[in-house]
């Protein structure tokens, strides 16, 4: 299967509240988004990736993560957008346009360092036949509505809600179409998924790992870092 992915790692991390933006924050002795990139690269049916970056990093980048590393796979560094939707739309258009008429785009935060390269096969091989596929967990807490007041509203039943993760795998043409109308209308979601959803598209969930975090905070951070020290990745 054709496939590119695009990951994304443009943000300032002001939640860490630090000098250091998070995906360069180190674990294990390697930046976090080095784990990203590595699971990405070996997996066998990605055969490019557009790395979504702040554009004055470029340079830290290439000789921090980059120049240090065996990436065989073609690495294009894509200026990162206002937020991250732009930042991923950055990451489709730089991609080959061949690619981008015929295969199947995957996209993941590159401040999520412990995924699997099985998980990112299944997503595309679920995308290819489905047109869009996601990981996600099932919520195992009670699910509270809030109104604006911080009252509960409703107690949600938690059999049918699942939490999305990345990555997140579309047809080419659909994500791209779901990404421009989304710019037509001025829409801003939460995932690209989301973007997906509101073109009547319907989105296969497949189940992912509680390890599969996203770092975001300093509590996320030691979380990781526990993680890593088992695991061993």
């Amino acid at each position: 299967m054709n496939a590119a992915a695009v990951i994304v790692a443009a943000g300032k991390g002001n939640r860490m509240r630090g000098d250091i933006r998070k995906q360069y924050l180190l674990l294990g002795g390697r930046p976090i988004l080095w784990y990203s990139l590595k699971t990405f690269e070996s997996c066998r049916e990605i055969n490019h990736i557009s790395l979504c970056i702040p554009e004055q990093d470029f340079d830290f980048c290439r000789s921090n993560i980059l120049t240090h590393l065996d990436f065989p796979k073609k690495i294009i560094l894509v200026p990162g957008g206002a937020h991250r939707q732009e930042s991923v739309y950055n990451g489709i258009m730089a991609i080959d346009c061949d690619m981008r008429k015929n295969g199947i785009i995957v996209i993941h935060d590159g401040v999520r360092p412990f995924i699997k390269a099985g998980d990112i096969t299944e997503c595309i091989k679920w995308a290819a036949s489905d047109g869009a596929c996601i990981l996600g967990i099932p919520a195992t807490d009670t699910l509270k509505s809030v109104n604006s007041r911080g009252c509960v509203t409703k107690t949600l039943s938690r059999n049918r809600v699942w939490m999305a993760q990345t990555p997140q795998a579309f047809q080419c043409d659909l994500i791209k179409r779901a990404h421009e109308k989304a710019r037509q209308k001025g829409f801003t979601g939460t995932d690209d998924a989301q973007l997906v959803e509101l073109t009547g598209q319907a989105v296969k969930v497949i189940r992912g790992s509680g390890n599969n975090i996203k770092i975001t905070t300093r509590q996320d951070l030691v979380l990781a870092r526990a993680l890593h020290s088992i695991s061993g990745i």
